[in-house]
């Protein structure tokens, strides 16, 4: 871990550039498994278990971007289509399942840990709303949307990892004060934004168009960023509760991505039924 007085953005950069990035324990045990059953251990299997892990697929994907062949024309952003063209024992050997996330941590640092594993499964929960709206949208690429939304926070998830006593300084930064802006107290902290460092990254990594574009404020109008961006935004604010006061934005800015009414985003989204189960006897009991 960079000490504190190297907080500058450009060694930030280089550090997460050549950094080993760890994967969560889950991941690493599933894909020890996989290696014993011969049978079952392909491509789509060794997908099926990296593209859940926000930090194991964007481990991945740098790997790939670093290791890029001239021949490579198009960006690859597809988890199993990348494992098909490194082969299965580059991807295990080469793209490691270590460091563990929680050893990096270890005790010292729980909470933090603790913040890592909600914000990799907001990722997700992200990523499967981005899928399921492309595919509405009648977007091929919705695989590759699906990716952007899974990686749209990894810079915080990483320094979650790498500077976990910073950002529980940005977290009581905002509890003591509801009003501070997550940027704000990011720059009293680091010095720079995580937005500015994902962008940073995403160009030093060398991360397909598409990840770029999304991570891009300007090009917030078009259809594809939007879908990533209300994604990331309803998982963010569904996860501190379904009456967070956000919500009813999002589900308008939803809707009118979607050509539907309001009520049907909070159905689809599972909104109306959080409501219902909140009110039933037995969550009273």
């Amino acid at each position: 871990m960079l000490q504190q007085k190297q907080r500058k953005l450009s060694d930030w950069v280089d550090f997460l550039t050549t950094a080993e990035i760890p994967v969560l324990k889950q991941t690493a045990r599933n894909l020890a498994l996989l290696q014993r059953d011969e049978q079952h251990l392909n491509a789509r299997s060794i997908a099926h278990v990296v593209k859940y892990d926000p930090l194991m697929t964007a481990k991945l994907l740098r790997h790939l971007q670093q290791h890029k062949h001239r021949s490579q024309e198009h960006d690859v952003m597809e988890v199993e289509q990348i494992i098909m063209m490194l082969g299965l024992e580059t991807t295990l050997n080469k793209v490691s399942a270590k460091p563990l996330v929680e050893e990096i941590l270890g005790h010292d640092h729980m909470n933090a840990l603790v913040y890592v594993l909600k914000t990799a499964h907001r990722a997700n929960i992200a990523s499967s709303y981005a899928f399921d709206w492309a595919i509405r949208l009648h977007d091929l690429h919705f695989e590759e949307i699906r990716i952007a939304a899974l990686l749209h926070d990894i810079a915080e998830i990483l320094m979650w990892c790498f500077a976990p006593n910073e950002m529980l300084k940005i977290k009581n930064l905002q509890k003591l004060d509801k009003t501070i802006r997550s940027t704000t107290a990011q720059e009293k902290v680091f010095g720079f934004s995580l937005h500015q460092l994902q962008l940073e990254l995403a160009v030093q990594w060398k991360l397909p168009e598409l990840l770029i574009i999304v991570m891009d404020n300007h090009c917030s109008s078009l259809q594809r960023v939007r879908s990533v961006t209300l994604a990331v935004n309803l998982a963010r604010h569904s996860a501190n509760g379904w009456d967070d006061a956000a919500l009813p934005d999002d589900y308008e800015e939803i809707a009118k991505l979607l050509h539907l009414q309001v009520w049907e985003i909070m159905a689809i989204v599972g909104a109306n039924k959080q409501h219902k189960n909140k009110q039933t006897p037995s969550n009273i009991l």
